[in-house]
């Protein structure tokens, strides 16, 4: 198996939410796909080995971007690419355009989706390696392995969640529609995610997210993130603030986070900084609670401390920018 550049597996092509939800019941092993751009690459290190894969991007109702008077609903598997083409949503969304033209490069956002980046794997500097590797150093906690390299001493992984559009979509306040053989349901974004990074996607094995619901009057929001190269790489810190201004004071100011912990980090300003001028002393407070609400580890090549400290840095540069516009 390790001589293969991907394991064995059948291939199948639903034309409906239902189709793909009883393929997923009939081979447990399976594994819902859209664009692959990050499972593909992990099948070729043997991290996982599914008896078959199922495609969703055959089915017409996860493609479609929809609006209304209740907001705008883009399917799963629109692609990044339609998402950052699309004129009016880049208008509405400003920051949600701007993490989609921030992941990876022009090839890529063609093929990943909006529903592949939210459910994307955590990543670690000892997860994220060929199987040869993995196995001379024992594996690790995320997969085969009982032992956290990054966390010895620990009894859980500590792998990143490192996917960008997450935190513009917390900001937002962005809901998240699960299917599942017990029917639909629609939750805050930020029930999607655990701070656990071998189990940081609460979704049963035959669930699958099919869309993703934005406000209709969404707050002004900002995305910018810190990464090793300015193009291609995942974020080593992603920051999206959403702040709404009223007389010179905040009235609302939500943070989200990526790149930084286990899961996403939703983080809430207002009842701290709401009424109050968005001045110096509002932004410190604002950069200490954003990094007192993040703990990053040693699953990248850049230190904690920076990604903590670059975290906070960025969500001040966007608040004031936003704020003075």
């Amino acid at each position: 198996m390790s001589g293969l550049l991907l394991p064995p597996f059948r291939v199948e092509r639903p034309t409906s939410v239902a189709e793909a939800l009883a393929a997923r019941r009939a081979e447990p092993s399976s594994r819902f796909v859209a664009g692959g751009t990050d499972l593909v690459p992990n099948l070729r290190r043997g991290l996982g080995a599914p008896a078959s894969l199922i495609d969703l991007r055959g089915i017409a109702e996860l493609r479609r971007i929809e609006r209304s008077g209740a907001g705008c609903s883009l399917g799963a598997a629109v692609s990044l690419s339609e998402l950052i083409d699309d004129a009016a949503l880049g208008a509405a969304y400003p920051a949600l355009a701007a993490a989609a033209l921030a992941v990876a490069a022009p090839a890529l956002r063609e093929a990943g989706t909006v529903g592949g980046n939210l459910c994307l794997d955590t990543r670690c500097l000892f997860y994220n390696q060929s199987a040869w590797w993995r196995a001379a150093n024992d594996f690790c906690l995320k997969y085969e392995g009982d032992r956290c390299h990054v966390a010895p001493g620990g009894k859980r992984c500590y792998a990143a969640y490192s996917g960008d559009l997450a935190a513009p979509l917390l900001a937002y306040g962005a809901e998240v529609e699960i299917a599942g053989p017990l029917g639909a349901r629609r939750v805050p974004l930020a029930e999607l995610f655990a701070d656990d990074g071998a189990a940081h996607v609460r979704l049963a094995g035959d669930e699958v997210v099919v869309a993703i619901h934005l406000p209709a009057q969404p707050w002004p929001a900002a995305y910018a993130k810190a990464r090793q190269r300015g193009a291609i790489d995942f974020p080593l810190a992603g920051v999206a603030v959403a702040l709404r201004a009223a007389g010179g004071s905040v009235a609302g100011l939500r943070v989200g986070l990526t790149g930084v912990a286990s899961q996403p980090v939703l983080l809430d300003m207002t009842p701290a900084l709401g009424g109050a001028p968005l001045d110096d002393t509002a932004l410190a407070r604002l950069a200490t609670s954003v990094q007192k609400s993040v703990s990053p580890m040693r699953t990248t090549t850049a230190a904690p401390h920076y990604r903590r400290r670059v975290a906070g840095a960025l969500a001040i540069r966007l608040a004031r920018q936003l704020f003075d516009a």
